[in-house]
């Protein structure tokens, strides 16, 4: 009877704790939608201040080229996303599957790249994009969202796949495409849609790179228009929640659209690592 109140008890005080820390998780977001209905010039306001016109989503949208923004950042995703898809499970595929000699040498080199800040290759990448001048294009934004931690997760799950699926598909005829396309990647499934949802979320909420990399205001990504969304007199703080939400509210709807998939793909990861 003891255990069953002290687990009455701790299931109970479980519960609780987790309300709690929701609540507090929950309020700051409530907070900036309520704002964004606002037209205040403080972080501060009032319910009576809320509107329900949605002029500040209207504004950010269809004003000042933060729509032009939205729609970079929905390309420069979208593509970031197929390409390093594309990229690290080739890489992956060829870590784990082919006999390249000294690969385990340039596995581990490429693997180490992971412990140098974004920030220290800023300047070498910013050099490199200039001389190919590509600095204020899609190219300049998408193509280094690849990277070692995309290849080392491919690589993991690389490793499910059976060794004699590919022998069998070999001996059969089939190309390398078709093995790659049509064999392994429908079995990595859990790893690529994980590996999407994490650059979907990098890509959408980076920052530094774009405002390096960017010049021109037609070039701008939806989170570096929204640093300039304040005026010279005053800051609108509603218009400032609003392009906040807009920019919170799109990742979320995607990891609730994919969260089983993204679920099940860490915790695959996770028992093979």
């Amino acid at each position: 009877m003891k255990t069953q109140n002290k687990f009455k008890i701790s299931v109970t005080l479980g519960t609780v704790l987790v309300t709690f820390f929701t609540v507090l998780c929950i309020i700051p977001l409530i907070y900036m939608l309520l704002l964004s209905l606002t037209q205040s010039d403080s972080p501060f306001f009032r319910l009576k201040d809320i509107a329900f016109d949605f002029l500040n989503y209207r504004n950010v949208l269809f004003r000042n080229e933060y729509g032009r923004a939205v729609i970079n950042s929905v390309i420069v995703v979208v593509f970031s996303c197929i390409w390093t898809v594309l990229v690290c499970s080739m890489a992956g595929y060829g870590f784990e599957k082919k006999p390249v000699p000294g690969k385990e040498i340039i596995y581990k080199i490429f693997i180490a790249t992971m412990m140098i800040p974004g920030q220290v290759t800023i300047i070498p990448l910013f050099i490199i994009m200039r001389q190919l001048n590509w600095l204020n294009s899609y190219q300049a934004l998408i193509i280094p969202m690849a990277g070692a931690f995309g290849v080392m997760m491919m690589r993991s799950f690389m490793k499910s796949v059976p060794d004699v699926l590919i022998e069998a598909a070999q001996i059969d005829g089939c190309s390398e495409l078709y093995i790659f396309t049509r064999i392994v990647m429908p079995l990595v499934k859990p790893a690529t849609v994980s590996l999407t949802i994490f650059t979907f979320v990098s890509t959408w909420n980076a920052f530094l790179w774009p405002l390096v990399s960017t010049t021109k205001s037609s070039m701008y990504t939806l989170i570096v228009a929204m640093s300039l969304l304040d005026t010279k007199l005053e800051t609108n703080y509603g218009l400032i929640m609003a392009g906040a939400s807009i920019t919170f509210i799109v990742p979320f709807v995607l990891y609730c659209i994919l969260q089983k998939q993204f679920v099940e793909g860490i915790a695959l990861g996770g028992v093979k690592g």
